[in-house]
């Protein structure tokens, strides 16, 4: 069984998939929106996902077709692809309140003026951060650019 989290994520990963935005948005509403209900969501995210599940379920379909597919055939590419962001936002705001959520679940207590979190701050802030460099290279363009480097033409490493 897949949480409504996952669900979200795999919806936002396919409607960033290649392919036409309304197909796109039908596969990601019948294999994944469709399987989250809003009482799994956050109560500050059920209005926004019923809103983008009535956007993707509102026509009536034709002999054949479900409703998803007649509503998504009706669209035109700006409502699409206001649905797709739509369906982006979510993830990224339920990203967003699980953080909350865990901040406000690893709230540690105050002991002698100072949390256990501060203080594993200031020791990390202590320790020396290896960043790595980036270089920049560019092709050789001819003999004007050879003669710009040092020695033998290749290009100088620094690292």
């Amino acid at each position: 069984m897949t949480t409504a989290w996952q669900q979200l994520e795999a919806a936002a990963l396919t409607v960033a998939r290649s392919g036409p935005i309304k197909d796109r948005l039908a596969d990601a509403y019948r294999k994944h929106l469709s399987l989250v209900s809003a009482e799994e969501l956050p109560e500050s995210l059920r209005a926004e996902f019923r809103a983008c599940h009535d956007a993707l379920t509102r026509e009536a379909p034709l002999r054949g077709e479900d409703a998803v597919r007649a509503t998504v055939r009706k669209l035109s590419s700006h409502e699409a692809d206001e649905l797709a962001c739509t369906m982006v936002r979510l993830f990224a705001a339920m990203v967003r309140e699980a953080a909350r959520a865990q901040v406000a679940e690893n709230s540690e207590p105050v002991v002698n003026g100072s949390t256990a979190a501060s203080a594993r701050a200031k020791m990390l802030k202590s320790v020396p951060q290896v960043v790595p460099q980036v270089i920049s290279l560019r092709a050789a363009e001819g003999d004007g650019a050879r003669s710009a480097r040092p020695g033998n033409g290749r290009p100088v490493s620094r690292a």
